[in-house]
C-alpha cells in the first residue's frame, strides 16, 4: 500500500545533458534541504561519459541515447529516472533549478493535501545573480535578490508558506518542478515519448491527467532557475516545436504554445493557421538570425 505520511520517503530525478555546471548547483540546492531525499537520479541524455556530482546523498545515474542530430529524448528520460527511483514519492527537478531550502518541505505537504500533480514556483535568476556567494555558503537571500517571478504566472501559485492553489489551469503546468506520487505518474502512462525535444511534452502530460480527473495545483515552493542563453522566439527549439505542436494538435485537437507559433509566423519561419490543421515550415533560422532573437533576461 502507497505510503501517505507526511515523513515519506522521495526520489528527486533530474535530466541533463550538458548541463554539468547546472547540476552541481542544484544538487547542492537539493543537499541544503530541509527535507531530504531518500535518492536522486540523475538521467544523461547523448552523454555517455557523464561524471556525476559529487555529494552526500545517494545518487544513482541512467542514460538515454539518441542518434546523433536527433532531438533530445526528454520524455523517455524522464521516465527511464522515474523507472530508476527508489521510492513511491518523486519530484521532478529541472538540471538547472536550484530548491530553496524549504521547497521540498512545502512540495510535499501540499501533495499530501492535494493529491494529483503539484507543480513549484519558479523565480528566474538575472544572468548577473551572485551564485558564487550562494556557493560558497550564502544564504537563500541572494538567490531572492537575485531573481524575479515569471510575470505571466505571478498569480498562479500562493504565497510561500501558504497552501498550494488548486488549479484548472493544465495548459500552465510546466514540468521543471513538480511532485507526484508514483502510482499516479504510472496511472497517466509517464510522458508521452513520441514527442521529442523540445516543446509539448509537458502539456500533453497535464492534459492527459485532466481527462483522468487527477487534480492539479500550484505550490508557493520556491526553486531558482539558473540563467542560461535566452532566445525570444525561442528559433533554436524551431524544428522540435513545429513537430511536437503537429502532433499536440493531432492528438488533442487544439494548438499548444500559441505564443511561439505566432511569433514564428509573423517572422516568415512558419506557415501557421491557427483555426485549422496546417502548420508548414517554411524557413530555419541561421547563425545571425538565431543572435538577432538572443536577450539578457531572465527568461
Amino acid at each position: 500500500m502507497e505510503q501517505t505520511g507526511g515523513d515519506e520517503p522521495f526520489s528527486v530525478l533530474i535530466i541533463s545533458s550538458g548541463r554539468d555546471r547546472h547540476l552541481a548547483r542544484t544538487v547542492q540546492g537539493i543537499q541544503r534541504s530541509t527535507r531530504l531525499p531518500a535518492d536522486i537520479v540523475v538521467c544523461y541524455m547523448n552523454q555517455p561519459d557523464a561524471v556525476p556530482p559529487q555529494g552526500t546523498l545517494p545518487l544513482s545515474v541512467v542514460h538515454v541515447d539518441t542518434p546523433s542530430g536527433a532531438p533530445l529524448p526528454l520524455g523517455a528520460a524522464r521516465n527511464a529516472a522515474a523507472a530508476a527511483a527508489q521510492t513511491r514519492t518523486l519530484v521532478f527537478l529541472d538540471v538547472d533549478c536550484i530548491p530553496a531550502p524549504e521547497m521540498f518541505e512545502q512540495l510535499l505537504a501540499d501533495l499530501q493535501q492535494a493529491g494529483g500533480l503539484v507543480m513549484a514556483t519558479p523565480r528566474y535568476l538575472y544572468p548577473d545573480a551572485d551564485l558564487a556567494a550562494w556557493e560558497t555558503g550564502g544564504s537563500m537571500d541572494v538567490l531572492m535578490q537575485g531573481s524575479i517571478p515569471h510575470h505571466a504566472r505571478a498569480a498562479l501559485s500562493p504565497d510561500r508558506g501558504e497552501p498550494a492553489a488548486p488549479s484548472t489551469e493544465y495548459a500552465l503546468f510546466w514540468s521543471l518542478g513538480f511532485a507526484v506520487r508514483r502510482s499516479t505518474f504510472d496511472l497517466i502512462g509517464g510522458f508521452d515519448e513520441t514527442f521529442a525535444g523540445y516543446g509539448g511534452e509537458d502539456t500533453d502530460f497535464a492534459f492527459t491527467a485532466r481527462g483522468m480527473g487527477i487534480p492539479l495545483a500550484f505550490s508557493g515552493a520556491t526553486m531558482f532557475h539558473q540563467h542560461h542563453g535566452v532566445h525570444r522566439p525561442p528559433l533554436q527549439h524551431l524544428e522540435s516545436i513545429v513537430v511536437n505542436a503537429r502532433a499536440f494538435r493531432r492528438k488533442w485537437g487544439t494548438w499548444p504554445m500559441t505564443g511561439w507559433l505566432e511569433a514564428f509566423a509573423r517572422a516568415g519561419y512558419v506557415a501557421w493557421d491557427p483555426d485549422g490543421g496546417e502548420l508548414r515550415l517554411l524557413a530555419t533560422p541561421g547563425p545571425a538570425e538565431l543572435a538577432a532573437v538572443r536577450v539578457s533576461a531572465p527568461y
